[in-house]
Formats: C-alpha cells, sequence, structure tokens
C-alpha cells in the first residue's frame, strides 16, 4: 500500500447494533469522498456485553465478513468473556476477580445471553444458564470470538482493544494485557514506535494522547459509538457531516 493510506475504526461496541450499523453509514461515505474502497475498517472489540443486541451486532459483523468486506475485528476483554462462558460455565477470565463471574449484573453478559433467547433470572444458577445458552447460542458465535485477532498493523498504527505493556515487543505481548490492561499503559506518555488506538477504558469522547487515541466514548453506558479514519498518524472523527480533526492534547 502507498504511504498514508486511509483505515477507519470503530470504538467499543456493546451490543449496540444500530449505533454500528449507522457508524458503518458514516463510513461508506467519508470512502466515497475520500477513500480507497478497499480501506480496512477495524472494530477495536468488546462487541457484546451491557448493549441491547449483542446477537444483532455478531451476526452482522460474521455476514459482513463473510461478503468480503475488508473488515479486521478484534478481540475485546467482554468477548473473551462471553467465549469463555460458553466453553465453561465454571470459567474465570484471568483479568476478573475470582468472586466476579460474567454473570454479575456489572458486567453485562446477561444482557448478551438475553439477546440469544436466554433469560437469567437467577445469576447463581449458572450451570442452567449455560445449558440453556448451549442449546441457544450458535456454536459459530463462541468459535467465532475465540477465533478473533489481538492485535491489527497498519503503517505507522496498532490497533489494540485494552492497550500494550510499553517496552515490550509486540510479538511478545500477552493477551491478558492487550485486552485488560490499563494501568502501567494510560499513564505513559513515550511513543511507542506505532500510534497505538484502543478502546477498554470508558471516556465521554475519543481522546488523542500524541502516542495513543482512545476511542472507546461509552457506548456502553449510554455514550456515542465512535467512527475515526486515520491516515499516517492524523485522525479524524467521523459524523454525518463528514470529519472533524482529532488532535493531540
Amino acid at each position: 500500500m502507498t504511504t498514508n493510506s486511509v483505515i477507519y475504526a470503530i470504538g467499543d461496541i456493546h451490543g449496540h447494533l444500530a449505533q454500528l450499523e449507522e457508524v458503518h453509514g458514516w463510513i461508506e461515505r467519508d470512502r466515497a469522498r475520500n477513500a480507497d474502497p478497499d480501506a480496512p475498517v477495524v472494530h477495536i472489540g468488546d462487541l457484546v456485553d451491557r448493549g441491547p443486541d449483542s446477537a444483532g451486532v455478531i451476526a452482522f459483523l460474521q455476514h459482513g465478513i463473510a461478503d468480503g468486506r475488508p473488515w479486521v475485528v478484534l478481540k475485546g476483554n467482554h468477548d473473551r468473556m462471553f467465549a469463555g462462558f460458553m466453553g465453561d460455565p465454571a470459567y474465570s477470565d484471568p483479568g476478573l476477580r475470582a468472586d466476579l463471574p460474567w454473570l454479575d449484573p456489572r458486567l453485562g453478559g446477561s444482557a448478551t445471553l438475553a439477546s440469544y433467547g436466554v433469560e437469567v433470572t437467577d445469576p447463581f444458577r449458572v450451570r442452567d444458564v449455560h445449558s440453556e445458552a448451549v442449546r441457544k447460542v450458535p456454536a459459530s458465535v463462541p468459535r467465532f470470538l475465540r477465533g478473533l485477532p489481538t492485535s491489527f498493523t497498519f503503517e505507522q498504527v496498532l490497533f489494540v482493544h485494552a492497550g500494550i505493556r510499553p517496552g515490550i515487543p509486540l510479538q511478545k505481548q500477552a493477551e491478558d494485557d492487550l485486552v485488560w490492561i490499563r494501568t502501567g499503559f494510560l499513564e505513559d506518555t513515550r511513543d511507542h514506535g506505532a500510534l497505538i488506538v484502543h478502546g477498554h477504558t470508558a471516556i465521554r469522547t475519543a481522546t488523542h494522547h500524541g502516542n495513543r487515541v482512545n476511542i472507546d466514548s461509552s457506548a456502553a453506558y449510554g455514550g456515542p459509538l465512535t467512527a475515526v479514519a486515520i491516515e499516517g498518524r492524523d485522525v479524524w472523527v467521523l459524523d454525518p457531516a463528514g470529519r472533524t480533526p482529532l488532535l493531540p492534547d
């Protein structure tokens, strides 16, 4: 590819299908004005939990990929928790406290299962919930989530869900850090070589910190879903009117 090709990225979706479809519309309009029709779209992870239609989000992404669209979907910590639960009702994600299961209301797993028709009336009846989930959630869903990559590199940009462990080469990064890290990454101001584009830490609006860009604008908590266009290390936030530059703070 030529230098400074365009690439798009979408922040943490958390089950909000309508917003996902809307921001893809903004991307398509931007493509028509500015971009290569084959410019990739990176979905930064956390497809599921808390929002109303995690099932619809996953199906939308699966169908787009099957249709040959240039989409990259990264694994987030919530995606890993969902896939882990589907494989083993006793699964405990290494990034969580042992006493905080995926079905805890604070994590939003029940909303994900509800989108597949599984009603969680008692989160402590984990095995009963799991049995119903295995019947109702297509086997292709956890298989899809387990197979998602944890990073994607494009020219001068590295996309990950949560961040990186500073000072560690990409090939030696641990998945637990790529999908969970905050402490040790968010406060680090040094240049990482590539511009790191991530989500995971919910904030009010996309923010450019010079060495990293956080595009998790709190869709999980009623905020908007963010889409950005990136050329080189220049970033623009997309909306129905087009592009707005996102400048380093």
